[in-house]
């Protein structure tokens, strides 16, 4: 945990993020990063964000919702945040691990950006009519649950309450500033002691890592907001976070 003060704002069990009065005066166009992340996709391998590409048999077909959006109400950081939530602390699986909204297709999602909207609203309370879909990257490899991952990145240009709606699956909402994520200070290197290395993040007493943190780390580089961090700074993850299971 770093001194750093984060920004971030916090549904809480019971309570909302919401948005800035300036919010509801009409669609927020989505900043220029974005359109500059669109065109440089186009110049990139799948492999460049995971080494885990989908099998050729293929997978359980899921999508996550990664949504940036202005500022919500109540916060300094008037720069962009993205939507977070951390897992519920009694699920089975990767408990209280802090993930981007999303799950798994239900045979009447249209495709998966619907799916990602469904899970979203599922579990923030979000309304899909006020995000606006920049792009959908490449789908990505699960293999402890078998998932092909489709990341829907999304610019929030009508801004809607957030809130925790299922307290089984989901135990707080989070929006987290852009600034605070390309904070060299907040960044670090993560081991696991199953072998594996990764990107981590530090969000007040809570810990980004592993897949959401992979991603989050993948679009601030391809949009070009990265700023130069130690990679030698290395930190284990926290018994909380593993489950149980330490390998």
């Amino acid at each position: 945990m770093t001194n750093v003060v984060s920004g971030i704002a916090y549904a809480g069990s019971s309570g909302s993020i919401d948005p800035a009065p300036t919010s509801g005066r009409g669609p927020v166009p989505r900043p220029r990063w974005m359109d500059r992340l669109v065109q440089r996709l186009e110049t990139v391998e799948p492999e460049w964000f995971s080494r885990f590409g989908p099998p050729d048999e293929g997978g359980r077909e899921s999508a996550v919702l990664i949504l940036f959006g202005p500022p919500p109400a109540g916060v300094e950081d008037q720069g962009e945040h993205v939507v977070l939530i951390e897992r519920s602390h009694t699920m089975r699986t990767q408990p209280a691990q802090i993930a981007f909204p999303g799950g798994a297709r239900d045979p009447e999602d249209a495709d998966l950006v619907a799916t990602a909207l469904r899970e979203a609203q599922e579990e923030t309370g979000l309304d899909p009519a006020g995000v606006d879909v920049v792009v959908q990257l490449p789908s990505l490899f699960l293999a402890p649950s078998q998932f092909v991952v489709a990341p829907v990145l999304g610019w929030w240009t009508q801004p809607s309450p957030l809130t925790v709606r299922d307290p089984a699956e989901v135990h707080d909402v989070l929006a987290v500033p852009v600034s605070h994520l390309v904070e060299p200070a907040t960044r670090f290197t993560v081991t696991h002691p199953s072998g594996y290395v990764g990107p981590g993040f530090d969000l007040d007493d809570l810990f980004l890592w592993g897949f959401t943190a992979g991603l989050v780390s993948s679009v601030l580089e391809l949009g070009g907001l990265a700023r130069p961090w130690d990679a030698e700074v290395r930190r284990s993850i926290p018994e909380r976070y593993l489950g149980g299971r330490r390998a």
